[in-house]
C-alpha cells in the first residue's frame, strides 16, 4: 500500500511540474505530503477548467 501511495505522489508531482508548478507556500513539491499534492492538483484543475472563461457557456 505504501508503494502505491508513493507512486500516486510521484505521478501528481510530475503533473504539477508539467503545468510549471514547482513549489507551493515556499515548499518544494517533493517535500509535500500526498494529501497536499492532491489538494493543489484539484485546485489547479478547477482554476484552469476550459469552460470557466468568458467565452464558454454561461448560465443566465
Amino acid at each position: 500500500m505504501r508503494n502505491s501511495r508513493e507512486k500516486n505522489r510521484q505521478k501528481l508531482i510530475k503533473k504539477l511540474i508539467f503545468f510549471n508548478i514547482y513549489e507551493k507556500e515556499d515548499k518544494q513539491l517533493y517535500e509535500m505530503p500526498l494529501s497536499k499534492l492532491e489538494y493543489e492538483y484539484r485546485k489547479f484543475k478547477l482554476q484552469t477548467h476550459p469552460h470557466g472563461d468568458f467565452s464558454s457557456i454561461q448560465w443566465v
